[in-house]
């Protein structure tokens, strides 16, 4: 089964759960499936919600136990869970012109997002959940789909004024560092928006704007970030590069 955290990224890696190669393309189906999503990308996997409780004893009823225990269990497993494999997928000949990836270190991105307060006691994830998620991953593609980097900047840049963001100085190093973030008690969509808009100005500061985008062979359009010397990658694995260079062959020997 193809792991959701391919590069760390929930700005690349959640756009890239819509796979057209699949028969049935849609890599979310499922709340067990976001769940798995959100346990590979070290992120809350529900809203900060106030668990259910007896107004007798004012103790958490059965089913908010119940729910409790499943939600905590992946956050607390994250750290066991499977390495996570940050290189690109190209191989062949994008492959030799590909240097390591760099996503700028994921890891203390997810600590960074795991640091947000959040109350033991959140609920499971629900199918309202998952529709909201898919509009962010619609919303990220809409972004990413925009080839032209000034373009694909405004676009960022609206997205990211309709969101009800609040602003957190953090400090590294003894610098202060100004980072957009969620109102507390936002919702697993809302969240997981402020974060791709984060990384996304993460890999603008880090001068790969330009290096980032789709891949060329269609019906695939899975994000990717250009990390061979030469920049002129077209393709996001060696799946589509493949399929690229048989579909060309054939073609020049009709």
């Amino acid at each position: 089964m193809r792991q959701y955290a391919e590069t760390g990224l929930v700005a690349i890696d959640l756009v890239n759960t819509w796979d057209e190669y699949l028969d049935d393309p849609e890599r979310l189906p499922d709340v067990a499936s976001l769940h798995r999503f959100c346990q590979e990308l070290a992120c809350r996997p529900a809203a900060l919600r106030e668990p259910e409780r007896s107004p007798e004893t004012g103790t958490l009823t059965e089913g908010a136990r119940k729910a409790t225990a499943v939600d905590r269990a992946p956050t607390e497993d994250v750290r066991e869970a499977a390495p996570v494999d940050v290189r690109d997928r190209a191989l062949g000949e994008d492959a030799r012109e590909a240097a390591p990836v760099d996503v700028r270190d994921p890891a203390p991105l997810a600590d960074a997002w795991e640091a947000a307060p959040v109350e033991a006691g959140d609920m499971a994830l629900t199918e309202g959940d998952l529709v909201a998620v898919r509009e962010v991953r619609g919303r990220l593609r809409d972004v990413l789909a925009v080839a032209d980097p000034g373009g694909r900047a405004a676009a960022l840049g609206r997205w990211a004024s309709e969101l009800p963001v609040r602003a957190l100085v953090e400090t590294e190093g003894g610098v202060p560092r100004l980072r957009p973030a969620p109102p507390d008690g936002a919702d697993l969509a809302l969240r997981l928006a402020v974060r791709a808009v984060t990384e996304l100005l993460d890999v603008a500061a880090a001068g790969d704007w330009d290096r980032l985008r789709l891949c060329a062979a269609r019906p695939c359009r899975d994000a990717f970030i250009d990390r061979s010397r030469p920049g002129r990658r077209q393709f996001c694995s060696t799946r589509c590069a493949n399929r690229a260079h048989a579909a060309a062959s054939r073609a020049r020997h009709r």
